[in-house]
């Protein structure tokens, strides 16, 4: 499978990067099958580089911060008012009240018409769902808000993406043999960090130790910090291959 970073800024768009946003593809059934991580703020003018709007097969939030899945919006009105006819439902995979989060941040007074343009589900952490080529597990995180992490499998490897959260050892364990783990790096090491929000390089390292993972690919780096920082905080907790998240870097996994 590919991954495409579509935006990797943390809590905001930086001036290089969208918030938070993954495109995950694989070839199925003689065709691309297209799944997308988060949707934060300016993901979907990115994300419009790498996929036709209309070709994307499911979206996956891990939590309701607005850096993760706003743009959803956005992409309510392409489906519904694109020249060529609205678009079937989409699968959305997200906590519970996603549905309403994107009725009132598009100020609509109920979900009905959101509902008629995205099919929200729920997630049931633990309890793999199959989506096209790919097998994908969410487990719950430590962050102020419901909020999941999540491991993609094809044919034999392992994409884990931890979304937001704070020091947890349930991101470890989903994290375990992972081909290639992306993890947040939002605070950093000598701080004093809010308990239980965010991790540091430091601890994006931990996890990746911990889950004997083969890559570790730092995200969510706000543009206040310096990136490089976290990943000299992250390189001294985990001796395999550690990079840090680029726009429009693709990823073979």
């Amino acid at each position: 499978m590919r991954l495409t970073v579509v935006g990797c800024s943390g809590s905001y768009p930086g001036p290089d990067s969208p918030a938070s946003c993954y495109l995950v593809q694989a070839d199925h059934r003689g065709r691309t099958y297209s799944l997308v991580m988060d949707l934060g703020n300016g993901a979907l003018g990115a994300l419009q580089r790498y996929v036709d709007l209309a070709e994307v097969d499911a979206v996956a939030l891990s939590h309701l911060h607005v850096d993760h899945c706003i743009d959803l919006t956005s992409y309510y009105v392409v489906r519904t008012y694109r020249p060529e006819g609205p678009l079937p439902a989409l699968p959305v995979y997200a906590p519970a009240g996603a549905s309403a989060r994107v009725a009132a941040a598009s100020g609509f007074s109920d979900c009905s018409g959101v509902d008629k343009v995205f099919d929200f589900h729920e997630w049931e952490p633990e309890h793999p769902l199959r989506l096209g080529p790919f097998t994908v597990t969410s487990t719950r995180v430590s962050h102020p808000v419901d909020a999941y992490a999540m491991r993609i499998e094809q044919d034999g490897r392992a994409l884990v993406y931890s979304g937001d959260s704070g020091p947890s050892s349930a991101l470890a364990a989903l994290a375990r043999n992972a081909d290639l783990f992306v993890c947040e790096a939002a605070f950093l090491e000598g701080e004093d960090n809010p308990p239980d929000m965010h991790l540091t390089g430091g601890d994006a390292g931990r996890h990746a130790a911990r889950g004997d993972v083969r890559r570790l690919l730092l995200t969510h780096i706000p543009p206040w910090h310096d990136a490089n920082q976290a990943l000299g905080e992250a390189r001294s907790e985990f001796s395999g291959p550690v990079e840090l998240a680029r726009p429009g870097a693709v990823h073979t996994v």
